[in-house]
């Protein structure tokens, strides 16, 4: 499956970006708000099985916001907090450059 990056391009569609931006979203909150690595773990595959389901190449943002979804689906508010506020971050760096 592939997926369509900001820039148009497309690149084959890597399960791991999303465990590691989840993984990286979910370290900074505290311990009894985290996610297990199991449920990481069903996001990511979820979100896959979502874009493959759309028989089509997915936009990023498409990806990011199911990613969001299912983090809150799993009851984890502070690390969608932290998710939304990353991408929003990385947001504003791209547009000022």
């Amino acid at each position: 499956m592939k997926i369509i990056k900001r820039n148009g391009s497309e690149v084959v569609f890597d399960i791991m970006k999303i465990i590691s931006a989840v993984t990286r979203a979910n370290n900074v909150v505290s311990e009894d708000e985290r996610l297990s690595p199991m449920q990481i773990r069903r996001i990511a595959e979820f979100v896959e099985l979502s874009c493959l389901k759309m028989n089509r190449s997915p936009s990023v943002e498409e990806i990011q916001d199911l990613v969001e979804y299912q983090i809150m689906a799993h009851g984890a508010y502070e690390v969608a907090k932290n998710y939304v506020t990353y991408r929003y971050t990385r947001s504003l760096v791209r547009q000022s450059n």
